[in-house]
């Protein structure tokens, strides 16, 4: 008597496999963006200390002590908004890290323009 299996055999791969071979620093970078999806939580939190703790001071900092024009803390909120938004609206892994290494790249280069 032939009877109806309910069980499906487990087929599914759900580790992550990096090709190896000639990879540049974006590729590399999106890889490990990859790697990162089940802490996407983690780095919505990361993003959102640094922005407050480290990030958000430095227009006042560069202002205050530096002269540096308001068009800093347009700058600052800027990225600062980006990251909320897209962490909040429900961008993926890369998005979130992308805008994330954009807006500290950025406000390195600020503080070295104003301080040096």
């Amino acid at each position: 008597m032939a009877t109806l299996k309910t069980i499906a055999p487990a087929t599914f791969n759900t580790e992550h496999t990096i090709e190896i071979g000639h990879l540049n620093l974006w590729a590399r970078f999106m890889n490990y963006a990859d790697t990162q999806k089940p802490n996407h939580t983690l780095w919505f939190f990361i993003t959102l200390m640094v922005h407050g703790v480290l990030i958000l001071p430095i227009p006042a900092v560069l202002m205050y002590y530096f002269n540096a024009p308001v068009w800093v803390l347009a700058i600052t909120m800027t990225c600062f908004f980006t990251n909320i938004i897209a962490n909040m609206g429900g961008a993926g892994i890369r998005a979130t890290l992308s805008f994330f290494v954009a807006s500290v790249f950025i406000h390195a280069v600020l503080l070295l323009a104003f301080i040096l």
